[in-house]
């Protein structure tokens, strides 16, 4: 009987599986999966920024508050103004439009894929206020409810004392 039960604690002790060891900190996957992220986010702000327009002076507005973070489906809508003659234009994802009507079924599109959709309008500071509550009519035709406006809070082209 002994026979038999040092066999069997023997069996058991085979069957158990060995001590564990500690696992061991792995860097590379990390690293990788970093990496990933980070060409993620990068390209998500290149595109934010690629839509700004270098030629749009954005008007003053000391009292102006920032931005809200997390806002999805943000189309940006820069408006010039060309005080030589008077008129303006519309630069939309890159899409160029001579008059405010032109851009109604580009937007109604984007607002039918994203129903909170927001426009961000980029207005020059010469722009005139006819012209932009043509762009604002525009936009509450195409279905878009949410607009807001960008502005700075110093002037960069006056002189700094």
């Amino acid at each position: 009987m002994s026979h038999h039960a040092s066999h069997a604690k023997k069996q058991r002790a085979e069957t158990r599986l060995p001590p564990e060891e500690d696992p061991e900190f792995q860097i590379a996957p990390m690293i990788d999966i970093l990496l990933v992220l980070l060409v993620f986010f990068m390209s998500i702000s290149s595109t934010e920024v690629l839509q700004v327009n270098k030629d749009v002076t954005l008007p003053v507005a000391k009292d102006a508050k920032d931005a809200e973070k997390g806002t999805k489906g943000q189309t940006i809508v820069n408006v010039m103004w060309a005080t030589l003659n008077n008129a303006g234009s519309l630069e939309v994802d890159n899409q160029k439009f001579a008059q405010p009507d032109q851009m109604i079924g580009y937007l109604q599109t984007k607002t039918q894929a994203n129903p909170d959709m927001r426009i961000l309008i980029r207005a020059d500071r010469n722009v005139r206020y006819d012209y932009l509550k043509q762009v604002m009519v525009t936009a509450g035709k195409a279905g878009v409810g949410k607009v807001t406006f960008s502005v700075v809070d110093k002037d960069a082209s006056a002189p700094q004392q």
